[in-house]
């Protein structure tokens, strides 16, 4: 099983785990060759690796990370010709590429690539493009947003329409956060910019608002807005069963999640829990944080041999009974369209008619000065 620390990618439920749990035996061969993947673990399923290995006479060395920042680091020292494939998410994807870390990929070369969900198309997503070459360079895997989870029958929707509700003294003592910096200064971000009204207004960077690139001057607000915020929140969460139990047990009534615990309470309702009108809100009207997972090639993969194996692959892991498995054990919605083999409440349960609204909101990115970022966050922490 993966490490236990919180992450957004931490499994559905309890249950979920059994398929990770399993020990993972792969088949010999004298001089096997290899596909090596830097990867996140909770996307790894034995039997499908398995599977694949069989049927390509292969070897699947996956090694894991935790977050962005640790991939990318890898992937700086020498990573490219150590590995072949590599995730990511937002628009980490395209910093790879620029670094000339990641090489362009063909969609015609996995078929199971006409499968996409309208949004997530080669001709529609954008976010794995070269915006200079054009050039495709990634596989859309998994997507999500950092969004707000409550109770309807407490938090009328309306409210759950602005970040506003995050921060409102109506909700006092009630209301939890994750511990996770990034999110927090980012959401806070879109709050505080939409207030000063500066997102039309020339940016750091010279290109359209980010709420990743921010102003001194929005920094400093964001700062007093967490920490304003901070009086209002029971507490920050470390992991997804504390926030499950808090709002099952109705201690908080709003929490921003990644939908996660959203997905376990409707499952626990499901299996007998008491019935509680719970919602997720992906997206308020001053913007909403969003992320993609994605299947990407290293620069160390040239065309021939390892380039096809690679591209059957993430055929293979964008197929739909193996992404409906994903959704499954991960707890993500998955960027395929499995509304045809889906139930009603499968397709509640992993958002899959709602996938229009990922278009409108702010892909995960690197803080523009994380030792900035950093510093606001430990001001908060102290007050």
């Amino acid at each position: 099983m993966f490490d236990k620390k919180f992450t957004r990618r931490s499994v559905l439920a309890a249950g979920t785990t059994a398929a990770l749990a399993m020990p993972f035996v792969r088949p010999s061969w004298a001089a096997p060759d290899q596909v090596r993947a830097l990867m996140w673990e909770a996307y790894l399923l034995p039997d499908k690796i398995t599977a694949f290995e069989d049927t390509h006479k292969v070897k699947f060395v996956p090694s894991f990370f935790d977050g962005n920042s640790e991939a990318y680091n890898k992937l700086r020292v020498g990573g490219s010709k150590e590995f072949d494939l590599v995730q990511a998410d937002g628009f980490w994807p395209q910093l790879y590429f620029r670094e000339k870390l990641l090489r362009d990929v063909d969609y015609s070369k996995v078929p199971n690539a006409a499968g996409y969900l309208p949004e997530f198309a080669s001709e529609t997503f954008k976010v794995l493009s070269d915006p200079e070459t054009g050039k495709k360079i990634g596989f859309p895997f998994c997507w999500g947003a950092y969004g707000i989870t409550y109770d309807a029958g407490k938090v009328a929707p309306e409210k759950t329409h602005s970040l506003e509700c995050m921060f409102n003294s109506e909700f006092s003592g009630m209301l939890s956060t994750s511990s996770r910096f990034e999110e927090n200064i980012a959401l806070a971000a879109l709050l505080v910019t939409d207030r000063m009204g500066t997102r039309s207004q020339p940016r750091p960077d010279g290109k359209p608002f980010n709420p990743y690139v921010l102003t001194d001057e929005e920094l400093a607000e964001v700062e007093k807005l967490l920490i304003q915020q901070k009086s209002l929140l029971l507490t920050r969460y470390q992991d997804n069963p504390t926030l499950f139990q808090l709002l099952q047990s109705g201690a908080v009534v709003a929490a921003t999640e990644f939908a996660q615990v959203f997905r376990q309470l409707l499952t626990a309702e499901a299996q007998g829990a008491a019935a509680v009108d719970f919602r997720h809100s992906l997206q308020m009207k001053e913007g909403g944080l969003g992320w993609v997972d994605t299947w990407l090639v290293t620069s160390g993969v040239q065309d021939g041999t390892k380039f096809d194996l690679c591209n059957s692959f993430i055929d293979v892991m964008i197929s739909a009974d193996v992404m409906k498995k994903i959704g499954e054990v991960a707890g993500c919605s998955t960027t395929v369209d499995l509304r045809a083999i889906s139930t009603e409440d499968e397709r509640k349960l992993f958002l899959m008619d709602r996938s229009s609204e990922i278009a409108d909101l702010f892909m995960f990115d690197q803080p523009s000065s994380p030792e900035k970022w950093e510093r606001v966050w430990s001001n908060v922490q102290a007050a």
